[in-house]
């Protein structure tokens, strides 16, 4: 399917709903797709977190899901 296509098809969808919350936030999210990077809304502790996260992962120090599921079973 070609992106106008799909645009046709949310907008059918969006023209059939009676759902006020559905449209707030279709409303919200296409209002601010250009506006903000989700990083840039984030407060600086959640940054630190994810980055600290990213270079244990690099550092491989991380624990394999299975492993820690298997000992959760």
């Amino acid at each position: 399917m070609n992106i106008q296509a799909e645009k046709l098809e949310i907008i059918k969808m969006i023209l059939k709903t009676d759902n006020p919350g559905c449209l707030y936030s279709i409303k919200d999210m296409l209002s601010n797709n250009t506006e903000n990077d989700f990083w840039e809304t984030l407060p600086q502790y959640q940054k630190d977190d994810i980055i600290n996260g990213l270079k244990d992962i690099e550092d491989g120090d991380f624990v394999d899901y299975e492993d820690f599921i298997k000992k959760h079973r």
